[in-house]
């Protein structure tokens, strides 16, 4: 499965976001997604397999618990793929640093000029 296919579905991505903050147990974040997204345990556990088996999420057992974190090696090729497109928008951001600049300076002067 490509990584676009894995991060399209929002689902996924919530999951991913849930583990970028660290380690979580199975349960904790079917608590999280079901409540967020009205879907079942089962449902859940069909995204964590989806996850594990494109390689963005490892498992381990601790016991009786599951325990998933991310795995950043495929989001690798997410941002090899985006970095073609990055020229795009940090010249629009450059421009904008720029202008935020110019308007801070431009305070700056009506402040000292009463």
């Amino acid at each position: 499965m490509h990584a676009f296919d894995v991060l399209g579905d929002p689902v996924r991505r919530r999951i991913l976001e849930l583990l970028a903050d660290g380690e979580r147990p199975a349960g904790a974040i079917s608590e999280a997604v079901r409540a967020e997204f009205g879907i079942s345990q089962p449902a859940v556990s069909q995204h964590l397999k989806v996850l594990r088996e494109a390689g963005f999420a490892t498992v381990r057992a601790d016991g009786t618990r599951r325990l998933y974190a991310v795995d950043a090696a495929p989001l690798q090729e997410v941002d090899a793929w985006l970095d073609r497109f990055r020229g795009f928008w940090n010249q629009r951001l450059d421009a904008l640093g720029t202008e935020l600049a110019r308007g801070r300076r431009a305070r700056a002067r009506d402040k000292e000029d009463p």
